[in-house]
């Protein structure tokens, strides 16, 4: 339970109906294998004590009490434990009975909640009163509080709840509740598990927490139905866990740091639910251990096949921004200083298919290479055949002179190559793409990307600056993934092999005089790399974690990719560089 890790289950196991003595015993072995593996949280389906095809036996009273006294025998055993197990089961009140969830920890019933089970033979959740043991919560209104993790709450919808118009999980979410246990009943049909799927993404992302589903699976009666055991894992609208037709154990962890850090920037979390019972489950703070995967690319999506949809949608978003801020300005020309690096090809690109839309002529792309000490031939001539095969206008200015006459100027040796030497060339630079601007009533577009702002690696009023950056969005993955997108769709054979040599380069600012016409200073060199940065800032800033947490999430994404002291050398470095170059990003163009 270290850094807000939770390791949470849904079992289905094979039951026999009406019989719930052999069932407990399954049960209990369920509950023994789930705890072995470390689960502090077990759900299982509707019903499942008796089964939920038990029809008219359901009011019978021998029924209703071997399931009570089932009930006892999975309390018993569960008294070396301080797992959370939910055990769907018929419950009697006088004349009434009900499908609740129990819920059981420590050798203790800690509660009852009660469900809208649609069936004839159950009472709504509106009837039910305590049935006399003042020590046991009884209610839909219960929430059930982790003492050994901070912020850790479960709230519980049985049967029907979960197809409410308004379910119980919207008020138990607003009590505080970070995981939803799902006691389902529902059987399977052609759409079940597609629906269920659906509605657990949705339902997890909108109330931003963790849903776990159990539904009853093998040993139900197949009279008129059949079920499929499904079950399920989510957090905020990412499905974790999935599994269905057998012996059903779905394992995985919860992030409830995550959901809190989401929560507390959403004004619908910000009040307090009174009405909820908050009921305290004694659960040792321990370390969990991981099985969900961690993505090197948390940017992209994961399926390989959602990609070109999603760089096809990421690159309209870019090309509808520019249109509006040239159209809004009364700009006919867009200029864009191009270095052959990625960030300076996807932003011709992206101006290219800015000036097509607006029905101008490809020329009024001004694209401008501007070789100075560092600039290799192979990233020249990539920008130019980019900028040509797109019918760009191609302008070549060298700035050597411009920048020698300059270090004579400020009285700096022309072999001193400190960093006022490198961000000379950067300021020169825009010094020419504002110019030539103003000059044909162009839009300086500029061509940095997120990952460098948040490092600083950009210099400040030189590469920093622009009218309007359509790269400032997207993170160097991301980046990346639009130029190889359109790489293997162009028909353009020519532009497609320059796109690949961009791609293949190591990523440069080109400040450093070079040797042999071999590229030289490599910004991964000075910064680390650019997938291992993105995958920090996703995880510290978007996801709230804390630099330890990131460094063992980054563990277990790369693999053997990095060592221990790499990760905690780039890792102290971004953290250094996020706050020391906040002075670049506090006066950062639109």
């Amino acid at each position: 339970m270290k850094d807000g890790f939770i390791k949470v289950a849904a079992a289905s196991p094979k039951i026999k109906v009406a019989d719930a003595g052999y069932n407990a015993s399954v049960i209990i072995e369920t509950m023994k294998k789930a705890n072995e593996l470390g689960v502090k949280l077990l759900v299982l389906p509707e019903l499942c004590l008796t089964g939920c095809t038990c029809g008219d036996l359901f009011s019978h009273p021998v029924l209703l009490e071997g399931a009570k006294a089932a009930l006892q025998k999975i309390i018993t055993a569960s008294a070396d434990s301080d797992m959370l197990t939910l055990v769907g089961m018929p419950w009697s009140e006088d004349s009434k009975v009900y499908s609740v969830a129990a819920a059981v920890s420590g050798g203790e019933l800690l509660g009852i909640v009660p469900g809208n089970n649609g069936h004839r033979a159950f009472s709504p959740a509106s009837d039910f009163v305590s049935f006399g043991d003042d020590s046991v919560a009884a209610g839909a209104a219960v929430v059930f509080r982790c003492g050994g993790m901070d912020g850790l709450r479960v709230g519980v919808e049985v049967g029907e709840d979960m197809f409410a118009l308004c379910p119980p999980s919207v008020a138990q979410a607003k009590a505080g509740a970070t995981v939803i246990a799902q006691l389902a009943g529902f059987p399977a049909t052609t759409g079940s598990t597609k629906e269920a799927l659906e509605d657990i993404r949705a339902r997890s992302r909108r109330l931003a927490c963790g849903m776990i589903m159990a539904a009853p699976g093998r040993g139900e009666s197949t009279t008129d139905r059949s079920y499929s055991g499904l079950c399920l894992a989510a957090e905020n609208g990412r499905m974790l866990e999935s599994g269905e037709w057998g012996d059903e154990i779905v394992i995985t962890e919860f992030d409830v740091q995550h959901m809190n850090f989401i929560r507390r920037s959403r004004a619908d979390f910000r009040g307090s639910d009174s009405g909820a019972w908050n009921i305290l489950w004694d659960c040792e703070a321990v370390e969990t251990t991981l099985s969900r995967s961690y993505s090197r690319l948390p940017d992209l999506p994961d399926a390989a096949e959602d990609m070109p949809a999603y760089c096809r949608r990421v690159i309209n978003m870019q090309v509808s921004g520019l249109v509006k801020r040239l159209e809004q300005s009364g700009i006919d020309h867009c200029v864009v200083g191009i270095s052959g690096g990625v960030d300076s090809t996807l932003c011709v690109l992206i101006c290219a298919e800015a000036v097509k839309r607006m029905g101008l002529p490809s020329t009024n792309v001004v694209a401008c290479t501007m070789p100075c000490f560092g600039t290799s031939s192979r990233t020249k001539n990539n920008a130019i055949i980019v900028a040509e095969q797109l019918g760009a206008e191609v302008r070549v200015i060298d700035i050597s002179a411009a920048v020698n006459q300059h270090f004579d100027d400020i009285g700096h040796a022309r072999d001193d190559y400190s960093v006022a030497f490198e961000n000379a060339q950067a300021r020169e630079r825009t010094q020419v793409l504002m110019d030539i601007s103003n000059k044909i009533n162009g839009l300086d577009v500029g061509t940095e990307d997120l990952s460098e702002y948040i490092d600083g690696w950009c210099t400040y009023n030189g590469d920093h600056t622009s009218n309007y950056d359509v790269n400032l969005g997207l993170t160097k993955t991301q980046v990346r993934a639009m130029v190889r997108h359109i790489a293997q769709n162009t028909e353009d054979e020519v532009l497609a092999a320059a796109l690949w040599d961009v791609l293949d380069c190591p990523v440069t600012p080109e400040l450093l005089p070079i040797f042999d016409d071999q590229i030289s200073q490599k910004s991964e060199d000075a910064v680390g790399s650019y997938s291992l940065q993105d995958f920090f800032t996703y995880h510290m800033l978007r996801c709230g974690c804390a630099p330890s947490k990131v460094f063992r999430l980054a563990r277990r994404a790369y693999g053997d990719e990095f060592s221990d002291a790499e990760l905690v050398r780039w890792l102290r470095s971004y953290c250094k560089r996020l706050f020391s170059q906040q002075f670049k990003r506090s006066c950062l163009m639109d």
